[in-house]
Formats: structure tokens, C-alpha cells, sequence
């Protein structure tokens, strides 16, 4: 026969084993819910810097679509629509660079409603290489300012393009394979956007957002 203490002992431990698990089950939901979070501030904060607060009364993270396009890159993408006591006046474009030298680039792009380039971020990670690639990023090199100001007519097609292939824009010194996957995602993203036939702006929101991180 089973002993009184050993019955006493397993139920015990079984409470115990139960109510690890559901510490373990709370822990998660709300690191989960904080990553979640986390990643929507550090959306929001991106944005702004690519599509100035002057330029736009609504919230950009409540008035974006989901697109698919292959000159977005692979899959689907949001864009997050700007407007100004209801008028367009820009787009934030999510964008894909899948031939950097170590991967797949992502990338926020502001365009302002005549087509010119508002401002331009890499949404972290990234896997280009340390001290080289990566200068692709804000807080290491300004370069990625320099896309500002540029369009599908400054310059004209063939100036898309890093210096030692006749564009306009520099490169990293030993790292052209880089700037250059950054420059064509760009330039593609203004071509998809011309392309468009004014329904960007007169279709209802699609993404949801988590209001507990508000």
C-alpha cells in the first residue's frame, strides 16, 4: 500500500510543478506583451524620423494598409499613410534590400506626396559587416541621409546608383555591395509608388495595434 506520506508528498509536489508552470506561463505573457511593446515604440520613433511631425495630424501606426509588391521585396508590407487635416501629404514605405553582403536589409522610407524622399532608416537587425556595412545605420554614419531630397527625376534613373557605377551616390570604402542593395531598394520602392493608382490613400486601415502599449 502507498503511505499516507508518500500520497502527501506527490500531491505537494504536483502543486508545486502546477503553480511553476503558471509562473512560468505569467513571465512570458508579459515579457511577450513588453517586447510587443517595446518594438511599436521603437516603430513610432522611427517613423517620426522619417516623416516629420509637421507634415501629418494623424497617427501613422492607426492609418497604414498591407501591400505585396516584388519591388517591396518579399512578402507583405505596411505602409503608413500621412495626412494633414485630412489631405495625403506622404507615405512611410516598408521595404526589403535582399541582396545586402549579409542578408536581407529592411527598411522605412518617407516619401512625401510629390515623390521625393522624406528620409530613409534600416529597421534593425541587420547582418552587414561590422565597421564596413554597417555604416548603413544613423547612429554609425550620416550616409543615410543622403537619399534626402532625391527622386525619380533627381536624379534620373541611371543616377541611382554609387559612384563607380555613374550614380550620384557614395559608397563605403570596402563595402560597395551594400550601398548599392540600399540605393536600388529605394529607387524601387519610388517606382512602386508612382506606379499606384491614387487607391493608397481611399483604403481602410488594415494593421491592428496593441492598445496596452498606448
Amino acid at each position: 500500500m502507498i503511505s499516507g506520506a508518500v500520497v502527501r508528498n506527490a500531491v505537494i509536489l504536483g502543486l508545486f510543478a502546477l503553480g511553476a508552470s503558471g509562473l512560468l506561463a505569467l513571465t512570458h505573457q508579459a515579457t511577450q506583451e513588453q517586447v510587443t511593446c517595446n518594438r511599436q515604440a521603437a516603430l513610432s520613433t522611427a517613423l517620426a524620423q522619417v516623416m516629420p511631425a509637421q507634415r501629418h495630424d494623424n497617427r501613422l501606426r492607426e492609418d497604414a494598409i498591407r501591400v505585396s509588391d516584388p519591388r517591396l521585396g518579399p512578402g507583405e508590407k505596411t505602409l503608413y499613410r500621412a495626412r494633414l487635416n485630412g489631405e495625403a501629404r506622404g507615405v512611410v514605405v516598408e521595404a526589403t534590400a535582399p541582396d545586402g553582403y549579409g542578408g536581407a536589409i529592411d527598411l522605412l522610407i518617407g516619401v512625401a506626396r510629390d515623390g521625393r524622399v522624406l528620409g530613409v532608416r534600416v529597421v534593425p537587425p541587420h547582418h552587414e559587416t561590422p565597421g564596413l556595412g554597417d555604416a548603413i545605420e544613423r547612429r554609425k554614419s550620416d550616409w543615410i541621409e543622403s537619399f534626402q531630397g532625391h527622386s525619380l527625376r533627381r536624379p534620373d534613373t541611371d543616377g541611382w546608383a554609387v559612384h563607380k557605377d555613374g550614380g550620384v551616390f557614395d559608397a563605403f570604402s570596402g563595402a560597395t555591395i551594400t550601398p548599392r542593395a540600399v540605393i536600388k531598394a529605394v529607387h524601387r520602392a519610388l517606382l512602386y509608388l508612382r506606379d499606384q493608382d491614387g487607391t493608397l490613400f481611399t483604403r481602410p486601415a488594415q494593421v491592428a495595434l496593441d492598445s496596452a502599449c498606448d
